[in-house]
């Protein structure tokens, strides 16, 4: 019998080897910096957030982030955690770049309401309605009391 298992796991190999066994998909969801979604490296440790994955820049150490089967018809050959779909469905942003305080969609959806679900602004930003078409909900507070206008209310200037 343990002959017939030997023959067993040779003949697998070698099925999984020349491609006529599929093998099973791995798992590349990991958590990047900041809590962002990112695109696990063969080694299991590299987390690659997915704004950096087919940006033409290797940042796996066997390039496996810029891999033809991974690239070649972006987004439809992205695995779906790294995709966000902006409300328009013509677009489409990386998904740790939704709920980053930035316009990345263009019509706020990857920002404010339920597609995006994003938490209330962060201890860095303030929560107000923008001048600029680059904020959705929330500006940075590195912008406060700067003298320029960044809330139609002033609020930037006379409160945060």
């Amino acid at each position: 019998s343990a002959a017939a298992l030997l023959v067993l796991a040779a003949a697998v190999g070698l099925a999984v080897a020349l491609g006529l066994l599929t093998r099973v998909p791995v798992n590349r969801f990991c958590a990047a910096s900041n809590n962002r979604t990112g695109f696990l490296c063969d080694d299991s440790i590299t987390c690659v957030p997915a704004s950096q994955v087919c940006d033409r820049v290797s940042n796996c150490r066997n390039g496996e982030d810029e891999q033809e089967k991974l690239c070649g018809d972006v987004p439809h050959s992205l695995p779906g955690y790294l995709v966000f779909r902006c409300s328009n469905p013509a677009y489409w942003v990386y998904a740790d770049q939704r709920c980053n305080g930035m316009n990345d969609c263009g019509d706020c959806s990857d920002e404010m309401g339920s597609l995006a679900a994003c938490p209330p602004c962060g201890s860095q930003w303030w929560s107000c309605s923008p001048v600029l078409y680059e904020y959705c909900s929330c500006v940075p507070r590195r912008l406060c009391r700067d003298g320029v206008q960044h809330c139609l209310s002033w609020s930037d200037e006379y409160i945060c």
